[in-house]
């Protein structure tokens, strides 16, 4: 496994780690139809925190298994737009920009 497969897989973890630090990770999946949302981040039916756990990290984990990452990334600034109001959520952030900064360069 390559050096980026590997930094994105630990960020990954980084990121639960962090969500779950900020009392953000839930229990209960969301429906088969929130799910499936067409729209950037789910933002029809999910709230940010959601749409990490229950879609950007299952489908990162499957893209590193499968040595495919995606060419670019931006994530962070939906995160600073989600939390622009709090102030726990500066790590959190520092993973995100660390993903987008991996994919993108």
């Amino acid at each position: 496994m390559s050096d980026r497969l590997v930094a994105v897989a630990s960020l990954l973890i980084d990121i639960e780690h962090e969500v779950r630090v900020m009392g953000l990770w839930e229990s209960e999946m969301p429906s088969a139809e929130a799910l499936s949302s067409t729209e950037p981040f789910a933002i029809d039916s999910l709230c940010f925190p959601q749409w990490l756990q229950f879609i950007f990290i299952p489908k990162m984990l499957f893209l590193v298994d499968q040595q495919s990452l995606p060419a670019s990334c931006s994530i962070a600034p939906m995160a600073e737009e989600f939390f622009a109001q709090s102030k726990n959520a500066v790590v959190l952030i520092r993973h995100l920009r660390a993903i987008d900064n991996l994919l993108s360069h």
